[in-house]
């Protein structure tokens, strides 16, 4: 009887197995390792990295100032990690353009008081609903109320604050069409949120206004005013110099003279990517986009 019950029970997992636990996170989970590392710059100014765009920190007598906020699961990890170099809370929080990565803790620190600020573009996109074509992403519903920026500007605007001259400055249609750079005069340092990705490939939103040629303005514009002291904040990638933004626009107008010329003779976007235009720089540039990456110039010049 006992051996009659065994075998039924072999059959039974044979036939009917005991299912396997997912090993894959569950979605709420994806922040949970996550680690904020804080990265100084200078004269009380940080780069905080975890996930998303690198987040901005300006402390000082004044309070704390901040670029970009990444997830809202990453809020208190990111509040942890500004508590570790001051005892303020953020008095101002910047966007430099609406994607997700960039604005997604809007919500919670402006529940904690801070003021949001940003271009009138950046409130526009992220109180009405988006769809990226390029991505063959879903749509993105519309941000809370509350996650939307209460100051907006058009071109420029000045802070003075923790004894610094802070310029925040609109570059027109780049990454986006609602793209801020950021500018510590007295330090030298810029954030230039994903009008720079540093050492990869950039995203061009074509969908939000983003095109090359834009881009391409933008880094002009902070290499006239660095100097060899500067230091730049990308919106992704390593704390970096003029040097390397102005290889970085060295490699955009290379591509997109390359792919000019392939657009000139007619050619299909599918074409153009297959024609592979990026060859002479993927050894040097993180290139897992690449195709995504060619096709945004390939529009930017063609049009979307």
């Amino acid at each position: 009887e006992e051996t009659m019950l065994l075998s039924c029970l072999t059959l039974s997992l044979l036939f009917f197995p005991t299912p396997i636990p997912s090993l894959q996170p569950a979605p709420q989970d994806k922040f949970a390792q996550v680690e904020i590392q804080t990265v100084p710059v200078r004269d009380g100014l940080y780069v905080l990295v975890g996930r998303g765009g690198n987040i901005g920190l300006s402390v000082g007598a004044d309070g704390a100032f901040l670029v970009d906020d990444q997830f809202a699961p990453l809020t208190e990890k990111i509040e942890a990690a500004i508590r570790a170099v001051t005892d303020d809370s953020v008095r101002f929080l910047v966007n430099t353009h609406w994607h997700g990565d960039h604005t997604g803790g809007n919500e919670n620190f402006g529940k904690r008081g801070s003021i949001i600020v940003a271009h009138r573009n950046v409130r526009q996109r992220m109180g009405v609903e988006q769809f990226r074509t390029i991505l063959s992403q879903d749509r993105k519903p519309p941000s809370p109320p509350g996650a939307l920026p209460k100051i907006t500007f058009t071109d420029e605007m000045t802070f003075h604050w923790n004894g610094e001259e802070i310029r925040v400055f609109h570059v027109e249609h780049a990454h986006t069409d609602g793209d801020t750079i950021i500018y510590f005069t007295e330090a030298e340092v810029f954030h230039m949120g994903d009008v720079f990705f540093n050492g990869r490939y950039p995203f061009i939103d074509l969908d939000s206004g983003g095109n090359v040629n834009g881009i391409i303005a933008a880094a002009e514009r902070v290499l006239a005013l660095s100097s060899s002291r500067t230091r730049i904040i990308p919106g992704h990638g390593e704390l970096a110099g003029p040097e390397d933004l102005r290889a970085y626009r060295d490699m955009l107008t290379e591509v997109r003279d390359r792919v000019q010329i392939l657009v000139n003779d007619g050619k299909s976007v599918e074409e153009v990517v297959a024609s592979h235009p990026t060859a002479p720089f993927d050894d040097e540039w993180e290139s897992s986009r690449r195709d995504r990456f060619v096709k945004g110039i390939y529009y930017s010049l063609k049009g979307h």
